[in-house]
């Protein structure tokens, strides 16, 4: 089952893992004004027991400036469980490098983990805890609908739940609608000229892939999921009434106000949205990895 919302203060960091970094990728084209990198990490820990859907935590050394002896963030699992020669696990994550600016200062600083991964090579170690929580789960029933909504390295998870199903769920025959948010095609992880992971499920008749992007990149204007999602209103409110229906949503948490927005539009009132996401959410059938 999952698990409840949880800060992260209250992960443990003490129990620690040895990684080493088998390799570390950029995964966004060069022209990208954004810079992520997938990393493959080898766990030196023979029976560490992750799943499918889990995450992991890093422990990357503190900031000097903010008096922190360690910092700590939550990856979720980009591909499925593997292990590497010498039979110990492998693991692979998307770290996006991150800086953010100061509200009173103004001054720009780096993200203490983001860059910490991202300047991490072969053969280098980091401090790893975890694995933590069951985020998507498989369906019981093979035929039911899944409507994946997913917005920058929110679709990390994702790529190793569709991965999971076409390999190794066998009798699946649900569909499986893949909403894809980013500010520009190039930053669409996964599914650009670099890396089209998902271009193999393209002859699958049940899987669909739609993308989100903003209308003007270049002005940080939000991403168009109004676009995407009343493109397919119609048919997409019918599967929201079906009771094999599952929304499993990943990504920045300001995107869950824009699909509430957007859903409310599609349902005739926030009220009805409302009424419809609490019976998703009662039944497990709605479900959030939010950062």
């Amino acid at each position: 089952m999952n698990e409840a919302v949880r800060y992260l203060e209250q992960y443990d960091t003490e129990t620690r893992y040895r990684a080493t970094v088998v390799s570390n990728e950029r995964i966004t084209p060069d022209a990208s004004d954004e810079e992520v990198r997938e990393l493959i990490l080898e766990v030196d820990r023979a029976d560490f027991p992750y799943q499918l859907g889990q995450s992991v935590g890093v422990v990357a050394p503190g900031s000097k400036e903010l008096g922190e002896d360690h910092h700590f963030r939550l990856y979720s699992v980009a591909d499925l469980p593997e292990r590497g020669p010498s039979g110990h696990p492998r693991i692979t994550i998307c770290v996006r490098r991150c800086s953010y600016i100061d509200d009173y200062s103004g001054e720009r600083y780096e993200g203490v983990a983001s860059n910490y991964l991202c300047d991490r090579r072969p053969g280098d170690t980091i401090a790893l805890t975890g694995p933590f929580g069951l985020v998507f789960e498989v369906p019981e029933e093979h035929d039911a609908n899944l409507i994946l909504i997913g917005s920058g390295t929110g679709i990390a998870p994702f790529r190793a739940f569709v991965k999971h199903l076409y390999r190794e769920v066998p009798d699946w025959q649900g569909r499986v609608w893949l909403l894809y948010g980013a500010k520009s095609g190039l930053e669409l992880l996964y599914m650009n000229d670099r890396r089209d992971d998902f271009a193999q499920y393209y002859d699958e008749e049940a899987f669909e892939a739609f993308k989100a992007l903003s209308p003007r990149p270049s002005w940080a204007d939000p991403i168009a999921w109004d676009q995407a999602i009343e493109a397919r209103g119609e048919e997409l409110w019918e599967m929201l009434g079906n009771p094999k229906t599952y929304v499993y949503v990943a990504g920045l948490k300001p995107m869950l106000d824009e699909l509430d927005r957007v859903f409310a539009r599609l349902a005739g009132s926030p009220e009805k949205w409302r009424r419809r996401k609490a019976e998703l959410a009662a039944g497990h059938r709605w479900v959030e990895l939010v950062y």
